[in-house]
């Protein structure tokens, strides 16, 4: 099988997402007054409602319709004052009233978009984009000096319930196939759940997972559901296709389940991108049906042949009213959007004088932007110098040892505003090199100490003082006449050895920045 650029390089790739969400910060399902609690003992939060016993008649949440529009507003979607519910017709263990409750083709929330900016390499997945000047457009990506900007058009966001959890016993890592018997527990039936569903605007599996990373800082950001790609409450399902580049017309799509991270939603895509290559070039057929992403062998499998719409038999649901909503309480829900991922990185660019790109990558997590923000708060008239090496710490040294300690949080290690603060001062000022910097903050880390307890332990104080250097300098030159002289006729690469010899005298206390600049001034 060819490598993923490779194909892409003959193949364009049409990609559409659907997006799943519970509304965990919800106290009660959608329908019933049951606990929404992850993790409890099974069938204990369950009722002749979400059970779908007869007679048992659905009361709508409302806070969960305010969640929903407040998904909508956040991402640039119509919102419809007049929609209802349907019944989704399925016969499978984890919906014990053989149907689920969701909208039908008018959702609460139509007609959305949102901007992918896509730079370093994960703009290169999109071979087309490569080729363009700055501004310049191709299809919905607009080239930007970092890489490209590209536009996704949200069909729907539509309210329905999930269903309940299928715990297979017995095979291989848990799944049906294989299982000796299946158990159920009806306690996730009945949440509420907000599925988006994208126009087919992605091209490659970097904007898939690019997409869902900023659908997720959105959601956590307004506050409806902890985007728990672990526990469930935030999942994803692919639907890809493939079409020789210059062609218009759409291919026959798959659709990939089991997409329950962002690598996942990569390297799943990816794959599937390559498997469909292969057999159309080779004469097959690519047939409509829902696959599984195995990670372990990492490999698509056929699970079932695609359900159309006409399988659901959908029709209005008669025992819940049409749903009439007025400008003015969409006005009031509007009211409570909070500052979002994009505007808050455009303010920290406009306020910080940060790039595009530091800005952007401080927001992507609310964790990391809140540490900048207070960091600022602590620099205050210095926060405009000390912005930019904050968030070189905070994007690069604090992101790899957070990724390097998995489960670790930002708030539970020593490392505070206060001394992320003092540590990018000591570096400023000259007090310590950059490198040492490194080694301080490593020390921070891991002995608990303030940075200026550790430079001092460490006997790490850069000497800055230029007659003292400067003596250095003369005697590292004094004793290398031959390199000096090989300097002089060409041998510029020496002056690391001179450099590294300075250093050695100072013990490496020796500031290089004035090490550099006498070392240029007398062997110029």
């Amino acid at each position: 099988m060819r490598k993923l650029e490779e194909v892409l390089q003959d193949w364009e790739a049409v990609i559409g997402l659907e997006v799943h969400a519970e509304l965990t910060t919800l106290e009660t399902k959608m329908f019933c007054g049951c606990k929404l609690e992850f993790g409890a003992a099974p069938n204990t939060h369950t009722c002749p409602v979400c059970l779908g016993l007869p007679g048992a008649l659905p009361v709508p949440n409302k806070a969960a319709i305010e969640s929903i529009v407040l998904a909508g507003l956040a991402t640039n979607c119509d919102i419809e004052k007049h929609s209802m519910f349907y019944r989704k017709n399925y016969m499978y263990p984890d919906m014990s009233k053989n149907f689920q409750t969701t909208q039908g083709p008018v959702a609460f929330c139509m007609r959305g978009h949102l901007d992918l900016d896509v730079d370093g390499p994960a703009a290169k997945e999109r071979i087309t984009a490569a080729g363009l000047a700055e501004g310049d457009r191709d299809g919905n990506a607009t080239r930007t000096a970092d890489g490209y900007t590209a536009h996704v058009g949200i069909t729907r966001i539509h309210m329905e319930e999930d269903a309940g959890k299928m715990v297979h016993v017995g095979g291989s890592e848990g799944r049906i196939a294989g299982a000796t018997h299946s158990l159920v527990d009806y306690n996730r039936c009945g949440t509420p759940l907000i599925e988006l569903v994208t126009e087919p605007d992605l091209r490659t599996p970097e904007e898939a997972r690019l997409f869902m990373q900023k659908l997720r800082q959105i959601y956590l950001a307004i506050g409806i559901s902890d985007c728990s790609m672990e526990e469930g409450s935030l999942r994803c399902d692919g639907n890809v296709s493939l079409r020789r580049r210059g062609d218009s017309k759409l291919g026959v799509k798959t659709e990939l389940k089991n997409m329950n991270s962002f690598k996942n939603l990569h390297d799943g895509l990816a794959y599937e991108i390559c498997r469909q290559a292969e057999v159309l070039e080779e004469g097959g057929q690519i047939y409509q049906e829902t696959r599984h992403w195995d990670p372990t062998s990492k490999r698509t499998i056929v699970m079932r042949v695609k359900e159309t719409a006409d399988d659901y038999r959908l029709f209005p649901e008669p025992d819940l009213a049409p749903y009439d909503l007025t400008d003015e309480w969409i006005d009031q829900v509007r009211a409570k959007l909070p500052e979002l991922p994009d505007q808050q990185a455009a303010r920290f660019a406009r306020d910080f004088g940060l790039s595009a790109y530091d800005a952007r990558h401080l927001v992507e997590s609310r964790t990391t932007a809140r540490f900048f923000e207070a960091c600022m708060e602590l620099a205050g008239e210095d926060a405009g110098a000390l912005a930019k090496p904050v968030a070189n710490l905070v994007i690069n040294d604090v992101t790899a040892y957070l990724n390097a300690h998995e489960g670790v949080k930002l708030d539970a290690t020593p490392l505070t505003p206060e001394r992320a603060v003092a540590l990018v001062r000591l570096v400023a000022e000259d007090a310590i090199s950059s490198k040492q910097g490194k080694e301080v903050f490593a020390a921070v880390l891991e002995e608990g100490k303030d940075p200026a307890d550790v430079v001092k332990e460490r006997g790490m104080e850069q000497v800055s003082d230029a007659g003292a250097i400067e003596a250095v300098v003369d005697a590292v030159l004094a004793a290398n006449p031959d390199k000096v002289a090989q300097y002089r006729g060409g041998k510029t690469g020496l002056i690391g050895f001179f450099v590294g010899q300075c250093m050695k005298e100072t013990r490496g206390q020796g500031n290089p920045k004035v090490i550099n600049e006498l070392l240029a001034k007398k062997l110029g």
